[in-house]
């Protein structure tokens, strides 16, 4: 029986500000995702997770928050940050957001 409280769940969502998809476990920020946006091109640049909340596949939902998001608003996904490179891989099927005459360059 799962006796976490809803407000402990893990909530990601874009703060275009701060040119940032950021995660949040009970309110505090626990780790985020930079980029940066030019015309329908988004650059992600650089993962960081909290060292108090590495370990939880927290990065992997950053990862996946931004590119379903990149999907949704028609973007290209340039994946500058080696963390989303990894993952892209591991998720063949989100390779299609990055241009094709630009996945070698990413090692897609």
């Amino acid at each position: 029986m799962d006796t976490s409280a809803p407000s402990s769940a893990p909530v990601v969502t874009d703060n275009p500000k701060a040119s940032r998809y950021e995660l949040h476990v009970g309110g505090e920020l626990a780790g985020f995702i930079t980029y940066h946006l030019h015309g329908q091109v988004i650059s992600l640049n650089h993962t960081e997770i909290d060292p108090g909340f590495q370990g939880g596949g927290l990065a992997s939902s950053l990862a996946r928050f931004s590119l379903d998001d990149a999907r949704n608003r028609h973007l290209a996904v340039l994946p500058f940050c080696p963390y989303v490179q990894s993952w892209l891989k591991k998720h063949p099927d989100y390779a299609d957001l990055v241009p094709a005459d630009r996945r070698a360059e990413f090692g897609l």
